[in-house]
């Protein structure tokens, strides 16, 4: 069950945008904490962990690009 925690980390890190995001989820596949979920002291290594994996399943979407043209082409398949 993910907290209200997990969800504003997300929500913190998703504000940075496409490409900062995928910063990111290759800091945190190499284990890297990030300065944002730092500042989130209450975060155990647990929620630390929803928000990559939730993280990951957003950015799955994009494949790899920001392109919003790409996006849409997945979903309208």
């Amino acid at each position: 069950m993910k907290s209200d925690l997990v969800d504003q980390a997300v929500e913190t890190l998703c504000l940075k945008g496409c490409k900062a995001l995928w910063a990111d989820l290759e800091r945190m596949e190499e284990g890297r904490v990030l300065p944002e979920l730092e500042a989130l002291e209450a975060l155990d290594a647990h929620q630390q962990q929803q928000v990559f994996k939730e993280i990951k399943s957003i950015m799955a979407v994009y494949k790899g690009s920001c392109s919003l043209e790409k996006v849409a082409a997945v979903w309208t398949r």
